[in-house]
């Protein structure tokens, strides 16, 4: 038996209302580029909407004029997508409440995640959106979710309760040392001050 390795989310899907709400949330709010569209090839009644969320992939939204937005909560239940988190820059993300706040839209505030910073809203068909920001950048050549599987290893071994600020500092420097040769036989902190 052998796997079917993924390499990346290809493209997310959601069903919309009408294609001017889905363009006027997904560009008009978010900033994705609306970049193709076409018939859904599954259901030609519908349009097939596609956005750039900024990272080379694509959300893409089902739309139909005959249906209207409901932003009635969307379900949470077993197999139902809770929400989508959309990566934003730490200058976006401090902006976010109140560009939020002058369109009228409710919000969260803005939500401590130890390793990140969030903020949730709904967009107008009820699915709950997450603006979600890092605090921490990775070495070059290092993910995201590589710093994010040491400072869990870190806490863990701690006993913490979640991942903070420190376990991710440490897990950079573990990992720079790990991924980067040095000349130096001994590459332990230094106190340069006291010689």
């Amino acid at each position: 038996m052998r796997k079917l390795q993924t390499q990346g989310v290809h493209h997310i899907t959601l069903v919309g209302a009408d294609r001017r709400t889905s363009i006027d949330f997904w560009e008009g709010l978010l900033g994705m580029p609306f970049v193709f569209e076409q018939p859904n090839l599954d259901r030609e009644s519908e349009s097939h909407l596609y956005f750039d969320p900024g990272d080379g992939r694509l959300i893409t939204v089902f739309t139909d004029e005959g249906r209207k937005p409901e932003p009635t909560r969307t379900p949470t239940d077993i197999g139902c997508v809770h929400h989508l988190a959309l990566a934003v820059s730490q200058a976006t993300f401090w902006q976010a409440v109140e560009r939020l706040d002058e369109r009228g839209i409710g919000h969260s505030g803005v939500k401590d995640r130890g390793f990140m910073d969030s903020i949730y809203f709904n967009d107008p068909l009820g699915l709950l959106i997450e603006l979600a920001s890092y605090r921490f950048e990775p070495p070059f050549g290092v993910s995201h979710g590589q710093v994010m599987l040491e400072a869990h290893r870190l806490r863990v071994e701690r006993g913490d309760h979640h991942i903070d600020r420190i376990h991710l500092a440490d897990a950079i420097e573990k990992l720079t040392a790990k991924t980067f040769d040095s000349l130096s036989e001994d590459r332990s902190p230094k106190d340069p001050y006291s010689q």
